[in-house]
């Protein structure tokens, strides 16, 4: 049974295959928004897909590298040119990298970490900032990490340097949006069960921890016409 709060809207998430951006676009879409999901993995994005649509909901599928920054710039126009806006973006997708002391990292893994995590969303806000503006509800939403990784944690490097430097960022474009429709937020969604975990917590039993349909609420308050919040980040 599809729900009318996000009737008519638009919202875009990246890493929409699994994990939390999956839970939140089949959330988005049972609220009766038209989801785009963006991730690298086809068969993932198919299976998302799938139940979006057996549920009664809609979704569109865009199979695409987010360090391909050649085709993210092209998103915002290609969107304009399909739904004439945008009306929500949750940049959810991110790798954590190995955990190991900082001067083992090799460069090469730094780089690919911080484009994923970081530089990926910046490339994003450039081309969905004026889609974004043009709704009139914007809403931007970036997913972290624990504060105890982003004040600077022993082996997780390049992924709390990453998160660090993303929650500045969307503050940053908060501070510059504030006298805008546009509502800009993050969320640190806490322990989840998602692969991710799984990678940095191989010993953990995955059925200790939430599922990443527990914590969709957040999501959607998050996209509320009524929204005052701004610059924020809320810690589940």
């Amino acid at each position: 049974m599809i729900d009318q709060s996000l009737k008519g809207k638009t919202a875009l998430i990246t890493g929409a295959s699994k994990g939390i951006g999956a839970a939140v676009a089949k959330a988005y879409a049972k609220e009766g928004a038209h989801v785009i999901l963006l991730a690298r993995n086809v068969s993932g994005l198919e299976a998302v897909d799938d139940e979006i649509r057996e549920a009664g909901g809609e979704a569109t599928l865009i199979p695409c590298d987010l360090t391909d920054f050649k085709a993210i710039e092209k998103l915002g126009p290609m969107l304009f040119e399909r739904f004439k806006g945008l009306d929500i973006f949750v940049g959810n997708a991110g790798m954590s990298g190995t955990l190991k002391p900082l001067p083992q990292i090799s460069p090469r893994e730094f780089e690919t970490v911080l484009q994923t995590n970081l530089t990926a969303n910046f490339q994003l806000i450039r081309t969905l900032d004026p889609l974004l503006r043009q709704s009139e509800h914007g809403r931007a939403i970036f997913v972290s990490t624990g504060e105890a990784i982003t004040k600077g944690r022993a082996y997780w490097g390049t992924y709390a340097v990453s998160k660090a430097a993303l929650e500045t960022m969307a503050r940053v474009y908060a501070d510059e949006t504030r006298e805008t429709n546009l509502r800009i937020n993050l969320i640190d969604p806490g322990t989840v069960r998602t692969d991710m975990r799984a990678s940095v917590n191989p010993g953990e039993d995955p059925m200790s921890v939430p599922a990443p349909d527990d914590i969709t609420k957040i999501f959607i308050k998050l996209t509320s016409p009524d929204l005052k919040e701004h610059g924020e980040v809320f810690r589940i």
